[in-house]
């Protein structure tokens, strides 16, 4: 470590009275002395190729086995391990390792001879080594191992010294073209204060192999042009580097002026200029209003809003549309659903007291819906899930029922989303177990996967099983049934009720019926339990670890890199677990929420992918993370800050068309990315595109039919048709935590459903779409329903009668034939008048202004006007097609078809 004295301090030497002088001048020399004394200890390369000094196991000895590959998937790390020998996958189980090693009926260490020991003789091919050879007589790694099997083969205690950082230099590496070489230098610092260089124990990945290279000594060699990180591994360290190669000349003095009006673009083009990236040109006005009304309150903007936005000459009308829309029901609906997604709100996974999981996903929606509406701040939003118990505070068992029963009673006006916190996500059937609650809260509000260290070290994050193990301890008391105090008032309800010989699922099938006659029913519900109770019923404890050194003790848990607390100080479990997510340093919980909302705007986030926070993937940007992070911390957790900040900058206005320089940039937010509609958004947009102009502003307004809102996240008014789009169109089914559930990806499906299905081809069709809206009025209803009437009658007795002739009975013919001729004079004065009103249709359309048309068309399905050559092209078709109204149909078929349609760009 070098110390510097600031050189503002500098200049003040000469005013310093000379005592002064001295005293910093001796201050500089005892700092030089520490300095030299605390110079890291050489490599291991260097000291054990000859030096006769003692490895020890965990800084030497385990990370040349996982360096040589041994404890690796394909060796001995695998769960089955080889040869009858087994290491911990990646290691850092250190007591299991050393257990193993020295252990069994064929110990590989043999203390009293130790070259004889399998631990060398295999990987030299001494003995038959299904691995292959691996060390080299007399290499310094065959030194390292001989000499601790010589001393003793000690292992690992729980008093070592933890790792405290790894320092790796250089931290960047920008490199000015191919083939290029740089050396990485790895120093491990432990918390006893003694460092090392490790570079020749550690190992080496690139995260872009087309980007740099970085070999086993790690030798970072550059390969194209791009940005990358390559990732460095050594004990429980992991530290990446960024490597750069310019994609473009235009660096340095050579790199244009470009705006930067917000810190969100500062921090952008510093990364763009080291990059010789230019990003593109702004995007125009209709552009930017389609996607940012598509990204911020999932729905298309309306012809007309289109000519009003376009219209406005004002130079600050971007900024008031997104604030506009920021207060659309729009936005909170797709905010809400989306979400619902980050939670994992299932229909399919909830399923309380016999009410169906709808009901129970209705409710999660319209609690988050109220919060986000009404801007709660987004840590109160989630507090109210994480802490969530069924019962209110001082809310006894009866009075809870009494409560629950009431939303679901006829005429009930009270609502579910008044109360102060949401259960539900401690319901589901797939967080029933302490691990699976542990899984679902690290990705849902962490952004971590920590599945991997279930089993074993995790591959790319510095997480242990016993990391694991610690942190599901502050899950281990969280219940879903009858609470220990309801279980009487419970089974007294279900005796009122004349349900105390029902059980399961018929049980559940009588409860909704009860609360349809208005009956108070009895709940199950979230619950805390007591310190000492062990689980009931399905919710079996955890198995005990047979190594009681790896398992935490029962009242101590252990936050994610932080600090262990003791669980018998808070009454709930998952309160320290709270307060830690608002102070955290590290700040996972703002971290994920930011890069999921900055990942929705651009299509790929600052970490992708967005859930995957992990210590191997970096962010592309790391101040541009950091800016947004503290931002969103210091604003209260506001999410219409975290929109605006975003949506208002110039990065994100972009065009889509892209430049010679940022042409293959897909990480770095030079240009727009093209992506595929959501879902949802994609349904509401055929539908709002087709519909009646006067429909478009209700349903803008009025969200009960919006696929958007409630009715895509609990099912409910949603077609068996309707799901099927939905699904193909990628929504996800929320199963897991997963944002992947969600897919972006094209499919055959999808385009078959464009152009073929019956429903899309109605949609365009239908009597109360746009098309139908320049018909005069054609019959009044009651005429229609006769005119119904009258065509089925004469259809069935035509069909009769043919039956009868047929068969040869002329006599029930000969009654029918009457009744027949009747039903055709009642029919035809109808058929007449049906013909007269589409005579007057055809001959109204026929006058209609297809120039204005043609327009409308472009701007309710792609929000612009037309070229002057798709003006021309598509009123030549009109002028083709004798048909107009069938042609027009067909225009906008073609226009839904589009992939400018069906991408937001």
């Amino acid at each position: 470590m070098t110390h510097r004295i600031p050189s503002n301090h500098v200049v003040a030497w000469r005013t310093l009275p000379l005592a002064a002088c001295l005293a910093l001048v001796a201050l500089c020399s005892a700092l030089s002395t520490t300095s030299r004394a605390a110079e890291p200890a050489a490599g291991a390369s260097a000291r054990f190729a000859a030096e006769p000094e003692m490895p020890d196991f965990r800084r030497h000895v385990v990370p040349l086995l996982g360096r040589q590959g041994c404890n690796g998937r394909a060796c001995h790390g695998s769960f089955q391990g080889q040869g009858g020998f087994r290491l911990s996958l990646f290691g850092y189980d250190f007591q299991a390792d050393h257990d193993a090693l020295l252990g069994g009926e064929k110990p590989r260490v043999n203390k009293a001879d130790a070259r004889g020991s399998l631990f060398l003789q295999k990987p030299t091919m001494a003995v038959d080594h299904g691995g292959d050879k691996r060390l080299d007589i007399g290499s310094w790694q065959y030194n390292l191992l001989l000499r601790w099997v010589e001393g003793g083969a000690k292992g690992w205690t729980e008093e070592a010294p933890e790792l405290s950082r790894l320092e790796v230099t250089p931290a960047e590496i920008e490199f000015t073209g191919p083939d290029q070489t740089t050396q990485l230098k790895v120093i491990a610092h432990w918390m006893d204060g003694a460092s090392e260089d490790v570079t020749c124990l550690s190992r080496f990945r690139s995260n872009d192999d087309a980007v740099a290279t970085i070999d086993e000594a790690g030798l970072v060699r550059s390969m194209g042009k791009g940005d990358t990180h390559v990732v460095v591994f050594y004990d429980n360290g992991i530290q990446p580097v960024s490597v750069l190669q310019p994609m473009s000349n235009r660096v340095g003095p050579d790199y244009p002026a470009v705006p930067t009006p917000t810190k969100v673009d500062e921090l952008v083009i510093a990364k763009l200029r080291k990059l010789g990236v230019v990003p593109s040109d702004v995007t125009g006005d209709a552009e930017f209003l389609r996607r940012v009304s598509l990204d911020v309150a999932g729905t298309l903007p309306s012809s007309s809003e289109v000519k009003a936005f376009l219209a406005d000459n004002s130079p600050d009308k971007r900024a008031r549309k997104i604030d506009e829309l920021l207060e659309r029901p729009g936005y909170a609906a797709w905010w809400t659903t989306k979400l619902c997604d980050f939670t994992g709100n299932s229909p399919l996974q909830l399923n309380q007291t016999g009410i169906n999981g709808p009901d129970s996903s209705r409710e999660w929606y319209e609690w988050i819906y109220q919060r986000v509406a009404r801007n709660a701040p987004y840590d109160e939003i989630v507090e109210g899930i994480i802490l969530a118990k069924s019962r209110e505070p001082n809310e006894d068992f009866n009075s809870y029922c009494r409560q629950m029963s009431s939303y679901y009673h006829p005429g009930s006006e009270t609502e579910f989303a008044d109360r102060s916190t949401m259960p539900h996500f401690w319901t589901r059937r797939n967080i029933r177990q302490p691990e699976e609650k542990a899984l679902g809260f690290a990705q849902s509000f962490l952004g971590v996967q920590i599945q991997c260290a279930q089993c074993h070290k995790h591959p790319f994050d510095q997480w242990t099983k016993q990391d694991f193990d610690q942190f599901t301890a502050f899950f281990t008391r969280i219940s879903y049934g009858i609470a220990p105090d309801a279980r009487k008032p419970y089974e007294a309800m279900q005796k009122e009720l004349g349900l105390a010989d029902k059980k399961g699922n018929q049980l559940r099938r009588e409860l909704p019926d009860q609360l349809k006659k208005g009956k108070t029913v009895p709940w199950q519900e979230v619950f805390i339990r007591p310190a000492n109770q062990p689980p009931k019923g399905k919710e079996k404890p955890p198995k005990e670890d047979k190594d009681k050194r790896r398992t935490a003790p029962p009242m101590m848990a252990k936050l994610l890199g932080a600090d262990v607390v003791a669980l018998t100080n808070s009454e709930d479990p998952r309160q320290p677990l709270m307060d830690w997510l608002k102070k955290d340093p590290e700040r996972y919980f703002a971290r994920v929420l930011v890069n999921r909302v900055w990942a929705a705007y651009f299509g790929v986030g600052i970490v992708e992918p967005a859930d995957n926070f992990n210590m191997a993937n970096p962010p592309s940007n790391a101040p541009l993370l950091d800016h947004l992070t503290h931002g969103f911390v210091e604003h209260d957790f506001d999410l219409k800050w975290l929109h605006r900040e975003i949506a208002n900058s110039r990065a994100y206005q972009l065009s889509w068309q892209t430049n010679e320089t940022n042409r293959h940039d897909s990480r770095n937010f030079s240009h727009a990315q093209q992506r595929r509609l959501p879902a949802e958004v994609a349904y509401d947009a055929i539908a709002l595109a087709t519909c009646r102009d006067d429909k478009v502003a209700e349903l803008q307004a009025n969200l009960e039919g919006r696929s958007i809102g409630l009715k895509s996240v609990t099912g409910r008014g949603v077609g068996r048709s309707d799901q099927y789009v939905m699904t193909v169109f990628g929504k996800p089914p929320r199963e897991t935590n997963c944002d992947c559930e969600r897919s972006a990806e094209p499919s055959l499906l999808q385009t078959v459903f464009l152009r073929n299905d019956d429903e899309m081809l109605q949609m365009i069709r239908r009597d109360d779409g746009w098309l139908r809206q320049f018909d005069p009025p054609a019959l009044p209803p009651a005429q229609q329903a006769e005119l119904k009437t009258a065509q089925d009658s004469v259809g069935k007795l035509t069909a009769h009668l043919a039956a009868l002739d047929e068969n040869g009975k002329t006599e029930r013919a000969a009654l029918v034939r009457p009744l027949l001729k009747r039903a055709r004079e009642k029919l035809a004065p109808l058929a007449a008048a049906a013909q007269e009103a589409r005579r007057r249709a055809d001959e109204a359309y026929e006058a209609l202004d297809f120039s204005a048309l043609v327009r409308d068309a472009y701007l309710r399905t792609l929000s612009r006007e037309p070229t002057a050559e798709e003006q021309a092209r598509v009123e030549r078709h009109l002028h083709e097609t004798p048909d107009h109204r069938a042609a027009m149909q067909d225009i906008v078929w073609a226009l839904l078809n589009t992939k400018e349609f069906i991408l937001n760009h």
